[in-house]
């Protein structure tokens, strides 16, 4: 399919579409190595505050196509017991753009659980987190760029805003780890247009570290992140990356009926963690493949293993 096809079923596809959706779901390298974009529970989890920027997709084929851009901040207060964090995520596809602005804060229940984790692993033994975001999302739908004058749904663009509660918790052990979320649970019951039909996501969130004694400088970490959305087949992200003491790390995955990723990352500095994402469409996919990036800065001793 060349380009030009490609706008064209981009534009018809969004252009039918007039229920919007919330934010894509992320690329893996984002929701693993900053998971406070889906689960605002994460936040104050990291050893110190630690902010992240991502994007994907600014440098795809052809205009239309899927790009996402994130900044978010987070980190803990009393003892660590609590966290607060913020965000913004923008994401664009054909004639949508969506925009949100959320903040976030969480509670923590910490268990005392014994380990033989290497230090650098970042996370305490056992805690159960609670966490609640209030936001605002901003949506525009320029219909009338499409070009359909005989059909008066194409007439008007739509300009909204809704305002967006979600809720999530998360149970974090040194060996694993298990998340639920969802971004919005009060759907488009406050949306100032009444043309916006919003059909918020469910994401289950659950992953493994394997460390072996043998092997203390390396640890494998499969995980996999599910999503349910109203009218939508369950999507599923599995995924693994293997990581040397902090200094860089590996990863692929497939994404169900949609593509394959891979990634790779390092760490500069003590405090900078730097990770690149390939994801290569489906073969029936429009979309074309995806370049990405993940940008992390956490403050004091940062990523640093001694």
């Amino acid at each position: 399919m060349n380009i030009t096809k490609k706008i064209i079923a981009l534009a018809i596809l969004i252009g039918f579409t007039i229920c919007l959706n919330a934010q894509q779901t992320p690329m893996f390298s984002e929701y693993n190595y900053n998971p406070f974009l889906i689960n605002s529970a994460y936040a104050g989890l990291t050893r110190n505050t630690e902010f992240s920027m991502s994007n994907a997709g600014f440098f795809n084929q052809f205009e239309g196509s899927p790009r996402s851009f994130s900044f978010s901040g987070h980190g803990a207060l009393s003892n660590n017991k609590m966290g607060l964090g913020a965000g913004i995520i923008r994401d664009e596809i054909g004639v949508t753009t969506s925009t949100s602005f959320f903040a976030a804060y969480s509670y923590k229940i910490f268990f005392d659980f014994k380990s033989n984790r290497p230090y650098w692993q970042l996370y305490d033994a056992g805690v159960l987190s609670f966490g609640i975001t209030a936001g605002l999302q901003q949506y525009q739908n320029n219909l009338t760029e499409l070009g359909i004058i005989t059909d008066p749904k194409f007439a008007q663009d739509i300009n909204t805003s809704i305002p967006t509660v979600g809720l999530s918790f998360l149970f974090n052990h040194a060996s694993f780890y298990v998340g639920f979320s969802t971004p919005n649970v009060i759907g488009d019951a406050l949306a100032s247009n009444d043309r916006l039909i919003l059909k918020s996501p469910f994401y289950g969130y659950l992953g493994y570290r394997i460390y072996s004694n043998r092997f203390r400088d390396l640890m494998i970490k499969p995980n996999l992140l599910l999503k349910h959305e109203e009218g939508s087949p369950l999507q599923a992200d599995i995924n693994v990356a293997v990581s040397f003491k902090n200094k860089f790390e590996i990863g692929t995955g497939y994404r169900t009926s949609n593509s394959i990723n891979f990634l790779a990352g390092f760490y500069l500095f003590n405090n900078i963690r730097a990770i690149y994402n390939y994801n290569i469409a489906n073969k029936n996919s429009p979309l074309g493949n995806t370049h990405g990036f993940i940008l992390s800065l956490q403050l004091g001793d940062g990523y640093q293993t001694n």
